[in-house]
């Protein structure tokens, strides 16, 4: 079996469906021990029980991202098991009411503005040392058109999702230089995902892409490497 990661540590974030699990599934696939972050244990337990059936090796780690220490937690807790972090595929997201600007919902904001934004800070900032440990460490932040280009009614997402895109290529100028360290902006696109399913309920699933097909292109994409700050979206 062709397993061009093996021996490299992943840690994939929003791992117990959608896009993370497919990330999950798909890393382990291609070799690497993935590390799978949620908050709905079931789920991730499913994922890594579809690892392990077909030979691959992951462990769970329940984590909140909503929870100020639990990022800290969890960095200690693979930084004594592991020496090194090679990815961090940052998969995890949350999508507020779609609403115009004047009637955004303050708590709904808060979350969005925690999930999406304060914990990319503190996953950068808890496993940067890690990632600087590894021969080659990547860092993949899965992000949204929104974020680039605002549009009516999605301004409460779309404004966390910009200050992720702003806060993710920083990072990635502060540490070419003095690192081997590396970060890649991904847009996937229309994906059948349940995210996808709340803000277009109308929408056929079938008429959208397969989770496996962003998978499968992270997993090129760091197979094939990328030397410098690299952005993409991914169609079909």
């Amino acid at each position: 079996m062709d397993q061009p990661l093996a021996n490299r540590l992943a840690l994939v974030t929003g791992a117990s469906k959608g896009i993370g699990a497919a990330t999950a599934r798909a890393l382990a696939a291609a070799g690497a021990h993935v590390v799978l972050t949620g908050r709905d244990v079931p789920a991730l337990e499913a994922v890594e029980d579809a690892i392990h059936a077909v030979g691959g090796a992951s462990t769970i780690a329940p984590v909140d991202l909503a929870e100020s220490d639990g990022l800290a937690r969890l960095a200690s807790a693979i930084a004594g098991r592991w020496d090194k972090l090679d990815y961090l595929v940052i998969s995890a997201a949350y999508l507020p009411a779609l609403t115009p600007v004047t009637q955004i919902d303050g708590k709904q904001l808060g979350q969005a503005l925690t999930v999406n934004f304060l914990a990319t800070q503190a996953l950068l900032a808890n496993f940067d040392p890690l990632l600087k440990r590894a021969e080659a460490g990547r860092v993949i932040g899965l992000t949204s058109s929104v974020g680039a280009s605002p549009r009516a009614y999605w301004s409460a997402y779309g404004a966390t999702k910009a200050a992720f895109d702003n806060l993710l290529e920083s990072y990635a100028q502060e540490v070419e230089k003095i690192s081997k360290v590396r970060v890649a902006l991904v847009d996937p696109g229309a994906t059948r995902t349940a995210m996808r399913a709340k803000a277009y309920p109308g929408e056929d699933p079938q008429s959208v892409k397969d989770p496996a097909t962003v998978a499968d292109r992270l997993v090129e994409l760091l197979v094939n490497d990328f030397t410098g700050f690299h952005r993409e979206r991914v169609d079909g």
